[in-house]
């Protein structure tokens, strides 16, 4: 079952009352998209009999995404948790939980604090497959997410560090029901003691139904995951078995290459270099049958006889070890296919199994990537960067409110300024320092860039206004992206493709201001 956008709104009109006033006084972190907010109460409170610390759960998780109260136990996340929980606890530690409601009467929780760094807020978006945790401050704008949401080709993504959240598009929404949550979940005979019944019935009604799913579907992870791991190392000792079985097959051949050994030996002046094989009589067999030794063209007579010496001691040695090493082998992959058999028992915990198996030697440790070493996703910038013909950068809006802010904003009044003359299009801006006129193979450059981001993209020729930042204004009122000129001039462009070619194969994203 999934949370309605009636049940979000049931369980916020629950936990509001509850929550409202009480401080976050830890952050705990459960990757990829789970947290839990430890949350102790006011100073000035009236239920002293209330209980010391409520954990306020909040999780993304796509097999049961959900927000409840935190009544079972929890085991702790070990391991290092990454940089946006590494965030949330730098923004929320110590801020005062204002309000929990729903947004737009849709599956998305609010949570609205404030804390010394002013507003903050942590939204989570009950999606299914697609649920998030976003931590936002002033204005709604994004300081850090869970996980990036898809965005198609060609397409800016609909969330980014740094700009305002954005609802997302219509997903596919659960099933409509006129029940209320206990109708819908089942009211849990199980309650902890306590007043929690009273307190929050909806919430431990959720934590019991989606929280119980949302284990099963991590016990089913963990046992895929675990058995994949077995059938690989099973795998892998069955080509070793196969490989000590050729070798031991090889060594017991010893004794007969050390005989061609001899044969050969005796009969160096018969053979020269280049002969690829030599019959010789067989001393060592009865009767003395012809025998055949291949030989290596490339060797002289006694080079091919060393060679048969050593590959007899190779073999050699071989012989006093595989014997011990089919054992161990064969004794390993009995275990494996001990362990294969519990996995598959579903009364076995599969991650404690693993764990066991790794202890044992059984699996090697798995390869978790240190998150402390991923990078945080840079803030969302306004504008593309390229860079011109002479190493100038050159930037061009991405929307009607980016070109307002790369031009208004950002666009020192030295710079210069293009934008196609007869249609709308991207406000593009040549870096250019002070008391310096543009070079005019980059202004030619920043042309080519006003056009392509236009609509007329694809033409052959086109007039584009160039004018100084300083001569540009924003005209009260006006809708984003409209500016006025107070000089300038207009550059009659006639494209050349391979001009455009190279700027667009050098474009960058431009880089995070340190």
């Amino acid at each position: 079952m999934s949370l309605t956008a009636h049940h979000v709104a049931e369980l916020c009109d629950e936990l509001q009352p509850l929550l409202a006033g009480w401080t976050v006084k830890d952050v705990q972190g459960f990757p990829p998209r789970d947290v839990l907010l430890i949350l102790e109460p006011p100073a000035d409170r009236d239920d002293e009999d209330g209980p010391a610390v409520l954990r306020l759960r909040l999780a993304a998780d796509p097999s049961a995404p959900r927000v409840h109260l935190q009544q079972g136990r929890l085991q702790r996340h070990d391991g290092p948790v990454g940089p946006f929980f590494q965030s949330l606890s730098a923004n929320l530690a110590g801020a005062t939980v204002r309000s929990i409601a729903p947004v737009r009467g849709d599956r998305m929780v609010l949570v609205e604090l404030r804390g010394d760094e002013g507003r903050r807020a942590l939204l989570l978006e009950l999606f299914g497959r697609r649920a998030n945790l976003i931590l936002m401050g002033a204005a709604d704008r994004v300081i850090a997410m869970a996980a990036a949401p898809p965005s198609k080709a060609g397409q800016d993504p609909r969330l980014a560090v740094g700009s305002p959240w954005t609802a997302p598009g219509a997903g596919k929404p659960p099933p409509p029901s006129a029940d209320g949550l206990l109708e819908a979940l089942g009211t849990p005979e199980d309650l902890p003691p306590g007043r929690v019944k009273d307190r929050a019935p909806l919430s431990w009604a959720v934590e019991r139904s989606l929280g119980a799913a949302a284990a099963e579907a991590h016990e089913a992870d963990a046992r895929k995951t675990l058995r994949q791991r077995v059938k690989r190392r099973v795998a892998r000792t069955r080509a070793l078995l196969d490989g000590l079985e050729a070798k031991a097959s090889a060594a017991s051949g010893a004794e007969r290459v050390r005989m061609d050994g001899d044969l050969l030996k005796s009969a160096l002046g018969s053979i020269k270099r280049g002969d690829r094989e030599v019959r010789l009589q067989d001393w060592f067999a009865e009767g003395t049958p012809e025998r055949t030794i291949e030989l290596d063209p490339k060797l002289a007579p006694t080079e091919n006889v060393q060679k048969l010496f050593d590959r007899f001691h190779k073999l050699e040695r071989a012989r006093a070890t595989v014997d011990e090493e089919l054992d161990r082998a064969r004794a390993r992959m009995a275990m494996l296919n001990e362990l294969a058999e519990r996995a598959e028992d579903r009364d076995v915990d599969a991650a404690k199994l693993d764990a066991e198996a790794v202890e044992a030697g059984l699996l090697d440790p798995r390869q978790v990537a240190d998150v402390r070493k991923r990078k945080a996703p840079a803030p969302r910038k306004p504008y593309r960067s390229f860079v011109g013909s002479h190493g100038s950068e050159i930037r061009v809006g991405r929307t009607s409110k980016d070109n307002d802010t790369l031009t208004i904003r950002l666009a020192r009044g030295s710079d210069f300024w293009l934008h196609t003359a007869d249609c709308p299009g991207s406000h593009v801006v040549l870096c250019t320092p002070k008391g310096k006129e543009p070079d005019h193979e980059e202004l030619l450059d920043a042309a080519h860039l006003a056009i392509h981001f236009s609509p007329i993209r694809g033409t052959d020729r086109a007039p584009v206004h160039v004018a100084q930042r300083k001569h540009i204004h924003k005209p009260k009122g006006a809708k984003p992206g409209l500016v006025a000129l107070s000089g300038g001039r207009i550059l009659e462009v006639r494209m050349q493709q391979h001009r455009l070619d190279a700027l667009l194969r050098g474009a960058h994203d431009p880089p995070t201001p340190s």
